[in-house]
């Protein structure tokens, strides 16, 4: 993809908001569109973000010389590039400039809500767009940005939702020395304006993240409790009885091994909570699902469960690079495996197909023959600690939901009591 036009530096911007990136990432694509040559067309954009009273400096992303312009732009313009290219190529912009353009704007700190403040962080508390000219001139430039900015001219873009500042965005013509006219300023006002709104919606997501997790963690501490409980019980009785003289050797061994098979049923809920609450699942990366996928259908595991079944596999070759963490796609298929073998009766089927949806998309799925779900458990499927097995914990389709969701994917599930159920990745 490679921006033309002022729609397509609009659209860019608008669609990036909806990729799988961080914050950081998506608000470097912003900043892309409004320093690329036949985008929005400014030279450097500096990006400020609110963080309580203080309006800090974050980011600086632009060319150094007129030459690195040119080199970048004839990146960006590559027929066909995309968001991860995009995405790729600012990291390591703002890499090389760690030690310049960056650094120097994280030196940049304002108190937001004060009498007597200086621009640029003027623009944030009066709301208002400010195009500053003959800067060197104007008494209430602030001298320090000045001379770290090194322009004459530059636009003051802040970055509201609603009634609130969430940061600002100052550009510049550095290195061409174009003047600044209506046309840019009203394009640059429109992206100000998305990536704002954007910045208000993540911050808001993340809020109720943190609510989620806290209503979580209560529900996980009762429910760890109730786990931990018996199998605690069961080694501390046993253990007490070992200590007793004269127990004979049968009772001595039937002890010991109840012990035994306790403290694995503990390290098993020990590994499945903490594997749960993995909080960052690793970075996506573009890679060939095939020979993870060979991989899981050919584990020891997966091998010896699938004996008492019949196991049919329909993957189309010629697989597409999929967007995501390879070693959680391999737990994710695992994980969706060992249900449908959990929920088929012996001598019943799964069934695993690959294959490319004209729109775009890859889809995997897993069918069993089982005994299906009923409604109210299909809505209450993806919540922590939910299970219909007798000893299951109910962790393992939250954790498939947070690994597609991280991966820019989803999950359908598709069942009827008594038509076994199928799971869409």
């Amino acid at each position: 993809m490679y921006v033309n036009s002022t729609v397509e530096t609009l659209k860019i911007i608008a669609q990036s908001f909806f990729q799988p990136f961080s914050l950081e990432d998506n608000l470097l694509v912003t900043l892309t569109a409004l320093t690329s040559g036949s985008g929005v067309g400014f030279n450097r954009a500096m990006l400020f973000l609110r963080d309580g009273d203080r309006l800090r400096g974050e980011m600086w992303l632009g060319p150094s010389s007129a030459e690195e312009a040119g080199d970048i732009w004839e990146v960006l313009s590559t027929p066909g590039i995309g968001y991860i290219e995009i995405v790729e190529h600012n990291r390591a912009l703002v890499r090389k400039n760690e030690d310049t353009l960056s650094r120097r704007a994280r030196d940049l700190v304002y108190a937001a809500d004060v009498d007597g403040i200086l621009i640029p962080a003027l623009a944030s508390r009066l709301k208002e767009i400010l195009l500053v000219r003959n800067a060197a001139d104007e008494p209430l430039v602030d001298r320090r940005f000045l001379d770290i900015l090194q322009v004459d001219e530059f636009l003051c873009i802040p970055l509201i939702a609603g009634d609130e500042v969430l940061g600002e965005i100052v550009l510049d013509n550095a290195i061409t020395r174009k003047p600044i006219g209506p046309g840019d300023i009203k394009l640059a006002s429109l992206c100000g304006l998305i990536a704002g709104n954007y910045i208000h919606s993540a911050t808001l997501h993340l809020k109720l993240l943190e609510m989620e997790k806290t209503a979580a963690m209560g529900e996980m501490a009762m429910f760890v409790t109730h786990q931990i409980r018996n199998p605690i019980v069961a080694i501390g009785g046993f253990a007490e009885q070992l200590l007793q003289p004269g127990l004979s050797e049968d009772k001595r061994e039937r002890n010991v091994r109840i012990i035994r098979e306790e403290t694995r049923r503990l390290e098993h809920i020990i590994f499945q909570m903490g594997h749960f609450l993995k909080v960052s699942l690793k970075e996506p990366v573009f890679f060939d699902p095939a020979p993870v996928i060979a991989s899981v259908l050919s584990s020891p595991e997966i091998q010896a469960r699938k004996l008492a079944y019949e196991l049919r596999i329909d993957v189309e070759d010629d697989l597409p690079l999929l967007f995501c963490d390879p070693t959680s796609f391999g737990e994710v298929l695992r994980n969706l495996l060992d249900n449908g073998f959990d929920a088929t009766p012996p001598g019943g089927r799964v069934s695993v197909r690959g294959y490319r949806k004209d729109n775009g998309w890859y889809v995997l799925s897993i069918r069993d023959t089982g005994k299906g779900i009923t409604n109210p458990d299909k809505e209450r499927l993806f919540k922590p600690f939910f299970t219909t097995k007798e000893k299951g914990m109910g962790l393992g389709l939250p954790f498939i939901k947070r690994v597609m969701d991280t991966c820019g994917g989803k999950i359908e599930v598709r069942s009827r009591v008594g038509s076994g159920a199928l799971f869409k990745l």
